[in-house]
């Protein structure tokens, strides 16, 4: 007596790829097939494309964040001035908080900083800016403003000079070796009342941050020029800290009060810029979910063409019972009808997400001239560019998923076509 045959012997995927074969009789078939297949592919290479547009927006937006802002701001806790009766932040001895904070495990930079806000003024053009007062050293550190490759005009030239972002140059209308002027209201106190301060400086270098928010207001000067700006002689405003791991910066909290002393705070970058970013989680999240109803929609095309091919060959289905093959046979049979279709798409799709993702510049170049431009607008989303980050996590869940509903929702029809009376589907034949 012949043994049983191994599950997915040979002759079930014949029968399968047979039952595949589009025949002119048997056209509406063939169209489920295709509409399954190509439904598959499009709700794979959305889910693939949004994914990777998801990580590459977060990664862009963390990255230009950090590249040039602080990780963990130190300031002081107010304190009234008496003579003035205002509240000052001001840290007096800057240097000596920098070094015990600059000996903290993790803390790569400490860099004393002045910050204010005033108005910028190139002939009839005013912009209001803010100005960072920090010491050449220390700004060659920031990685997103001094980088030659976006950068204009010699950095090393900052102490003769300022640095503005491309926003604010852009604004005034300026280039490299103008002079602008900056304008703070009520500097000098005198007799007769408050006068503002106007002091010109030549423009050395404009930066591009990536950040549209931050290039359109930051301006650079030197510290010591900044310090008798703000009348800030001897006195920093705050510690700018940047730390070996960003992602760890909350476990560094402790340490960095106890280094700079009982009157300190800190502020982080995740203070700043986490509720932005949870907010983004969520999005994500509900994306993920809706692109996931997408990739069933389309796996359920594969049931309904498994249902009508099951009625087209219920006659075939009762010869191949009546020669000897079982029901787990006739299940498989149709069960690698519907996978076929939802491997292929899913190939399909891939390969396509994956191609959207590495040339999503030219493609999204393409986009922009057909809808006339202005398609992606820098000052709502904060960068210059829509940009696409492919995971190796985001194409495995998108083939899990794909793969997963695909198998799922075949099951359903192939054991209806296995469960079929081969006597009832052979009576009028």
């Amino acid at each position: 007596m012949a043994g049983t045959p191994a599950p997915f012997a040979p002759f079930e995927w014949m029968i399968a790829w047979r039952y595949l074969r589009a025949r002119r009789a048997e056209g509406g078939v063939s169209v489920m097939t295709w509409i399954s297949l190509i439904g598959i592919t499009l709700a794979v290479f959305a889910l693939i494309a949004t994914l990777s547009v998801r990580s590459g927006f977060r990664a862009e937006l963390v990255d230009t964040i950090l590249g040039s802002n602080a990780h963990v701001t130190v300031y002081n806790l107010g304190v009234v001035n008496e003579q003035t009766g205002r509240l000052d932040r001001t840290i007096e001895d800057y240097t000596a908080m920098a070094e015990r904070v600059r000996e903290v495990e993790g803390v790569t930079r400490v860099a004393p900083l002045i910050k204010g806000q005033v108005m910028a003024n190139m002939r009839d053009r005013n912009a209001g800016v803010q100005v960072f007062g920090i010491s050449f050293e220390d700004l060659q550190t920031i990685p997103r403003v001094a980088n030659p490759e976006t950068g204009l005009g010699d950095i090393a030239r900052f102490n003769e000079g300022i640095a503005l972002g491309s926003g604010v140059a852009r604004e005034l209308g300026v280039t490299i070796g103008d002079r602008i002027k900056l304008i703070l209201p009520n500097a000098n106190k005198t007799a007769f009342g408050s006068t503002p301060r106007i002091n010109a400086y030549e423009v050395v270098y404009i930066f591009t941050a990536g950040r549209y928010d931050i290039d359109k207001v930051r301006v650079y000067l030197p510290f010591a020029e900044a310090q008798s700006f703000f009348n800030r002689e001897g006195r920093a405003d705050e510690l700018e800290v940047m730390v070996a791991n960003p992602e760890g910066v909350d476990g560094m909290n402790l340490d960095l009060i106890k280094a700079a002393g009982e009157r300190s705070q800190l502020w982080s970058w995740r203070d700043a810029s986490g509720g932005y970013l949870r907010a983004l989680e969520v999005e994500d999240n509900v994306m993920f979910i809706i692109m996931a109803i997408l990739v069933l929609i389309a796996a359920m095309n594969i049931t309904s063409g498994l249902i009508m091919l099951v009625k087209n060959k219920g006659r075939d289905i009762g010869i191949l019972r009546t020669i000897g093959l079982t029901q787990g046979s006739v299940m498989r049979v149709f069960f690698i009808c519907g996978a076929f279709t939802g491997m292929i798409g899913t190939v399909c799709g891939v390969i396509l997400g994956c191609l959207f993702a590495v040339y999503i510049d030219p493609i999204f170049s393409v986009v922009n001239a057909m809808m006339g431009g202005g398609v992606w607008d820098p000052s709502i989303r904060g960068i210059y560019h829509l940009p696409a980050k492919l995971e190796f996590a985001d194409v495995l869940s998108a083939i899990g998923l794909s793969l997963g509903l695909s198998f799922i929702v075949t099951i359903f029809p192939a054991r209806r076509a296995a469960r079929l009376n081969p006597v009832e589907a052979l009576r009028y034949e």
